[in-house]
């Protein structure tokens, strides 16, 4: 069994890459839409509320409105300027994590490749090795 430190560690960092991917959709896309934004992400739409009231809760996020052009009102969600800051730490260590995957995948591939005689990534495509 796992340590729980280990455990909370993997979650934490499940957490912000969440975190950083919602934050970074919505900086770009502010007036995406919650359903969308959960497509996007691959999660429920529960789940991704949650996320959001908690970003919200922490004032990284906040919920603005809008008239748009057919006299209804729209939302938005916006990064506070705390949001951006956070999300700008978050983006440092998000690359970090996602290069040390890159080189681990990477070495991975190379055994792999060893163990089934690939000499080249041509022969990949095929699904007859020989």
């Amino acid at each position: 069994m796992p340590k729980p430190t280990h455990m909370t560690s993997r979650q934490a960092k499940i957490q912000e890459d969440t975190t950083f991917r919602i934050m970074r959709i919505l900086q770009e896309s502010p007036d995406v839409s919650q359903r969308d934004l959960a497509e996007r992400l691959g999660m429920s739409l529960g789940g991704l509320n949650y996320c959001l009231n908690a970003l919200m809760d922490k004032g990284l996020v906040k919920l603005e409105n809008f008239q748009n052009s057919q006299h209804k009102f729209k939302y938005v969600y916006v990064l506070t300027p705390a949001g951006i800051a956070q999300k700008m730490a978050m983006t440092g260590r998000f690359l970090k994590r996602k290069m040390e995957e890159y080189e681990a995948l990477k070495v991975e591939i190379e055994v792999l490749k060893s163990e089934v005689g690939y000499e080249n990534m041509s022969e990949l495509g095929s699904s007859d090795p020989s």
